[in-house]
Order: C-alpha cells, then sequence, then structure tokens
C-alpha cells in the first residue's frame, strides 16, 4: 500500500507538466508543497531531472524556492545550486513566492541570492546584460534581502549613473546619436539587445536591423520574428541571410525554446521556406532530448467538439516524429477509426506543416468509440507497446475499447501501456475503467500550454514508469561550491 502511494505522488506531479498555466505559481504551489512532504527524495531528484529535461519557467521556479525553503538541509543545498542557474527575473519570483507563498526566507535562500548578485557583479557584461533587462527584478533583490550592492550595482541600479563603459550609458548614447551609421556601431560595439534598443530608434533602416541582428541571439531573433517582418526585415536580401544565419545556429543551441519556433510561425506568417525551418529547428531540438524505442500508437478523438484534441494531437505526432526510432501509427477516430498519415520530403521526417496538411480534411464530429483504432489495429496487426490517446474520455459506442483490449494483446502478445492527454473535461470514467482491468494507465490534462507538450517525449522515451523513476533517482544531489559555504 505504502509503495502505491508513493507512486500516486509521483504520477500526480508528472501529470502537472502538462497543466501549468504560466506566471500562475500559486495554482500549482500545493502540488509541489505535498510532493516535497509526502516524498522529498523523489522530489528532489526530479527537480534536478527536470532542470535537465523540462522546458516550463514555472516548474522550476517552483522547485528552487519548495526546495531552498525545505526542512532538509540536503535538498536547501540543491535549491541553493539550482537558483544559481536562473535568469534575475526568476529569482526575483522565487523570492517573491519564498515571502508570500511559503511564508518563510531562510538564510541559505538570502546566501544563494547574494551569491547569485556577487557572481554577476563580479563578471561587469553579465551584470550590465541582466541590468539592461531585469533592473526593477534586481533592484527588488537588493532591497528586499538589505544587501550591500557592489560600485557598479550601486551607480547603475540606484544611483542612475552608468559607468561609460557599461550597456546602459551605450543606450543613452544610443538615443542621442543623430546618424544611422552611429546608432549601427553603438549597437555592435555594445551588443544592445532588440527588445532594449529598438525603443530607442525612430528611423530603422536596413544597416540598422543587422547591427540590431547580430547582436541578437538565436532564441531572441525567434522570439521577435513577427516584428522582425513588421519592421521589413525579410524585404531585405543581406537582413534575410542574416536571419536565416541565426536561424541555423538556433538548432544547436540548448537554449531555445523547442516549441516557441512553432508559436513564431503561427503569429508571424512567415514565408514557406523560413517556416519549414523554423519547423525544422523545433524537431531538431526536440531530438536532442530523448528518443522513443518503443513501436507507439496516437489515438486522436474528432469526436463532436473535439477541435482541441486534434490541434494537440497535429503537434504530438510532430514531436514524437522528430524522436522516434521506431514503427509510429496514428488514427483520428470517431465510431471508425482513420489512419493518418503525413508525407514529408524525401529521406526526412515529417514536420508540423505536414502533419498539419495530413489531417486537413479531420474535423470534429460524430460519437465517440476509442476502441474502434485498437480494433483496426488488431484486424491489421499492428504490434506496438504505447498507445497515446487524446480524448475527453467520453466513449459512447461500440467498440468500446476494453472489450477490444483482450483479443488485441492475446493476438499480439502485448499489453501496451495507456497515457491518455485528456482536453476540454474532467470526465474520469473511461480511465477508472481501464485501471479496473488491470491496464496500465497514465493520464495528464492538457490545460491549452502548448509549450509543456515537450514535456511527454521524456515520459513516452521511458521504457515503463518504474524505469522513468529509476532514472530520475540517478540524477545525483549537488552541494554548494565550498568556497561559496564558506562565506
Amino acid at each position: 500500500m505504502a509503495e502505491t502511494h508513493e507512486q500516486d505522488v509521483r504520477v500526480q506531479i508528472l501529470n502537472s507538466f502538462l497543466t501549468t498555466p504560466h506566471r500562475k505559481l500559486e495554482e500549482l504551489a500545493p502540488l509541489h508543497t505535498s510532493a516535497l512532504e509526502r516524498d522529498p527524495l523523489f522530489y528532489g531528484h526530479l527537480a534536478l531531472w527536470y532542470f535537465d529535461k523540462g522546458e516550463v519557467r514555472d516548474h522550476k521556479t517552483l522547485f528552487v524556492a519548495h526546495l531552498a525553503t525545505c526542512n532538509f538541509s540536503e535538498f536547501r543545498e540543491v535549491g541553493w545550486v539550482l537558483l544559481q542557474k536562473l535568469a534575475p527575473f526568476e529569482v526575483s519570483r522565487v523570492l517573491n513566492h519564498s515571502k508570500r507563498v511559503l511564508g518563510k526566507v531562510p538564510r541559505s535562500l538570502k546566501s544563494a541570492i547574494a551569491h547569485y548578485l556577487k557572481t554577476r557583479e563580479n563578471n561587469p557584461r553579465q551584470f550590465d546584460g541582466a541590468a539592461l533587462r531585469a533592473r526593477n527584478d534586481l533592484k527588488h533583490l537588493y532591497a528586499s534581502l538589505h544587501l550591500k550592492p557592489g560600485p557598479r550595482a550601486q551607480a547603475i541600479l540606484f544611483a542612475k549613473q552608468p559607468p561609460a563603459d557599461s550597456e546602459l550609458a551605450a543606450l543613452k548614447r544610443l538615443a542621442r546619436a543623430e546618424s544611422s551609421e552611429e546608432q549601427a556601431l553603438i549597437i555592435l560595439d555594445s551588443k544592445l539587445p532588440y527588445t532594449t534598443a529598438i525603443g530607442a530608434i525612430k528611423h530603422i533602416t536596413p544597416a540598422l536591423l543587422v547591427a540590431l541582428i547580430n547582436a541578437m541571439s538565436p532564441q531572441e531573433v525567434i522570439n521577435n520574428m513577427a516584428a522582425l517582418k513588421r519592421r521589413g526585415a525579410f524585404d531585405d536580401n543581406e537582413v534575410k541571410a542574416l536571419i536565416k544565419q541565426k536561424l541555423a545556429e538556433a538548432a544547436g543551441d540548448k537554449r531555445v525554446s523547442t516549441l516557441k519556433a512553432k508559436k513564431a510561425i503561427e503569429v508571424a506568417r512567415l514565408d514557406t521556406e523560413t517556416e519549414r525551418t523554423l519547423n525544422e529547428i523545433s524537431d531538431k531540438r526536440v531530438a536532442a532530448k530523448v528518443e522513443i524505442k518503443r513501436p507507439t500508437a496516437l489515438f486522436v478523438d474528432k469526436s463532436s467538439s473535439m477541435t482541441n484534441a486534434i490541434e494537440v494531437a497535429k503537434q504530438l505526432a510532430a514531436l514524437i516524429s522528430a524522436v522516434i526510432n521506431a514503427d509510429f501509427r496514428v488514427y483520428a477516430f470517431d465510431t471508425a477509426a482513420f489512419e493518418i498519415k503525413a508525407r514529408a520530403r524525401q529521406n526526412e521526417r515529417p514536420v508540423l506543416s505536414d502533419w498539419e496538411q495530413a489531417f486537413k480534411f479531420i474535423k470534429a464530429n460524430g460519437s465517440t468509440s476509442i476502441g474502434a483504432p485498437l480494433k483496426r489495429m488488431y484486424l491489421d496487426k499492428i504490434y506496438t507497446e504505447q498507445i497515446i490517446i487524446v480524448t475527453d474520455e467520453g466513449e459512447n459506442s461500440a467498440p468500446y475499447f476494453r472489450s477490444v483490449w483482450s483479443d488485441y494483446t492475446k493476438e499480439m502478445q502485448s499489453t501496451p501501456a495507456v497515457i491518455i492527454v485528456q482536453v476540454d473535461s474532467d470526465y474520469n470514467r473511461f480511465s477508472e475503467d481501464l485501471q479496473k482491468e488491470g491496464i496500465e494507465v497514465v493520464k495528464y490534462k492538457f490545460a491549452g500550454d502548448y509549450y509543456s507538450l515537450p514535456n511527454v517525449l521524456n515520459l513516452l522515451a521511458a521504457p515503463s514508469k518504474g524505469e522513468l523513476v529509476d532514472l530520475i533517482m540517478r540524477y545525483e544531489l549537488p552541494q554548494r561550491p565550498r568556497l561559496a559555504m564558506a562565506k
């Protein structure tokens, strides 16, 4: 019974990876609190695994806040180390969450933040960049914890007298510059970030766009793709070539968010070539994270009101296609099943645009028979080891999944794991019925956050839930550097 109880906690927090609302930490805090209290050892290792594999910042912030304020010194050490990996605005959110929600700021957390700030002060370039992007967050950290800023931090953050060699001083020079050539030189020399520099420029020329894009990271180029298009970046061949070069760098940049490239396509309405490049970037980033080795099937509920399920399935199909090295089948279903096949370019894997084309005639209507695609696989003798079902769980027509299950498992000599991605519903009857039949079921509720979907891949890549837990537990708990402990 105790082992089952522990497993429930682990499944619950893994399930939360698909339901994370951005910037709503208070909604997830009880979940993290419960998991830490009921299984602190797993929670500590899970934090390390998530920093390595996960993409949703809200979870990383919560892991640090809850570990850094917990009652176990070993896990406070983990929180101390992980905090050093965060951006200034995330550290500010850790502090706010610790004070306002958890109600405490222990000395170890204050020490972690003090070390974080001192490390950046010791690197003027790093500190200036942080001050340029997150000045108010840095001021909040110093002031809230009564930490004395160093001379450079004092001059930039509080005295408003930035040193001549600082990026903030360069920004002031940029605002005063009269020619586009002078502005371009200031941007290039100081590497001013696009979002900051653009506000100081009145007239955008191709030369200025080149300077701005040169100063941008690949992720910044992707994030600002729509704004660059509005400013004519794709109308100039030299500027467009530079964007293409930055996008090529993005494929190997670990800092690039997997699905933000796909979001850029949706927002910016780019040309076909650039869209394909962005899709390839996303797929390469996904492929660098995991590899799925088990034959996998994706069942997509296309019954009435399941339009969102179809959209989620397109994203999942593209993500899985990028990392699977085994048979992968996709079926849409109402009371019948329809196999969906994406056609990619020769010798390439299908990308999102290929799956969108494959799904273009799939519309939400009809009743729901989740057993229909499983029966189709049974009749076609298709072997699989895991089935992802995107559905609201409202099965109301034969053939029923649980009825076909015994025939399929007996014929194919396989008992697939079932992963339910629940969309637009709180209905539990389907999953409960499967569990009563002894079928291995994991359920995730999707709440509209497409940025969290890549986290599913880590779970699909694991041979079983138990082996995934073993993988997480292999992450060694770190300790803060001895030099930092001595201070």
